[in-house]
């Protein structure tokens, strides 16, 4: 099966770059979203990689890359009780959301900026773009490689 691309979304004082570098693998874990669940559930796969993008900072934007190094399992957080992330409806024998490992790849020379992605016209149709609410985004592979080409410039 051929590679495929995605953008995962943190907020940096949740889990930045700079923690999966320091962590060098982490577990993808807390999306609820069923469209995002399902992506990762459903569609990553071992060796796909992922731009790091940085939600809710100022300004957001792509900065680094990682690799899906473990494939869809449940999320351990749904079921306990303290966690934010807890839901009452999943249980072991039909867990409700799932997750994936991630690895470090690399940290950009600089943030490919929001800004920067809305100005480029080979990006008008990213997901990201056009709905920027999901944590979990499918990207193509033009599109990732126009992001790594920015973040060099």
């Amino acid at each position: 099966m051929a590679r495929q691309y995605w953008l995962l979304k943190s907020e940096p004082g949740d889990y930045s770059i700079d923690d999966l570098e320091k962590d060098g693998t982490t577990f993808w874990s807390g999306v609820r979203n069923y469209s995002a669940r399902n992506l990762m559930r459903d569609k990553m796969r071992l060796g796909d990689r992922a731009l790091f993008y940085h939600s809710n900072a100022d300004p957001p934007g792509v900065v680094g890359l990682a690799e899906v190094c473990r494939e869809s399992y449940p999320d351990h957080l749904q079921f306990d009780k303290k966690s934010k992330y807890f839901d009452p409806k999943a249980t072991k024998e039909t867990p409700r959301w799932f997750m994936v490992d991630v690895e470090f790849m690399e940290k950009f020379p600089r943030m490919v900026s929001l800004g920067e992605i809305r100005d480029t016209a080979a990006l008008s149709d990213m997901v990201l773009v056009n709905r920027s609410r999901l944590s979990v985004q499918p990207v193509r592979k033009a599109e990732y490689d126009r992001i790594l080409k920015m973040s060099k410039t």
